[in-house]
């Protein structure tokens, strides 16, 4: 497993199964830079609006990931209460120095009779 790979499954782990933002937190650099609409960027501002947003109470499952030094491609399943089919989500995530430093992502709802995963 890749170092950047490590880096990034620890942090989703700490987010999404333990429900733990300030471990994961350390896994991301203050000046941490997301280029998802709807969240701010830096440490502090990004990991409390995670910790507020409605993924903080989803079901969230890692289906794949691809890896390179740096850039971590995170395919996750994200099924929200109520929601019985739930979203595709991928994540890339760039780590430099060790930490999370810039991310992006996209999303679809998962249609009726899909295989997705």
């Amino acid at each position: 497993m890749t170092t950047a790979k490590k880096i990034v499954l620890d942090c989703f782990e700490n987010m999404f199964v333990h429900k733990d933002f300030a471990a994961a937190g350390t896994n991301v650099h203050p000046d941490f830079v997301t280029h998802s609409p709807g969240f701010p960027s830096g440490r502090d501002a990004f990991v409390e609006a995670m910790r507020n947003s409605p993924m903080a109470g989803a079901d969230v499952s890692v289906k794949r990931v691809i890896a390179d030094d740096e850039h971590v491609v995170v395919h996750l399943h994200v099924v929200r209460p109520g929601d019985e089919l739930g979203a595709a989500v991928v994540d890339i995530v760039r780590v430099e120095d060790g930490l999370i430093v810039e991310h992006w992502d996209v999303k679809q709802p998962v249609p009726p009779g899909a295989e997705m995963f």
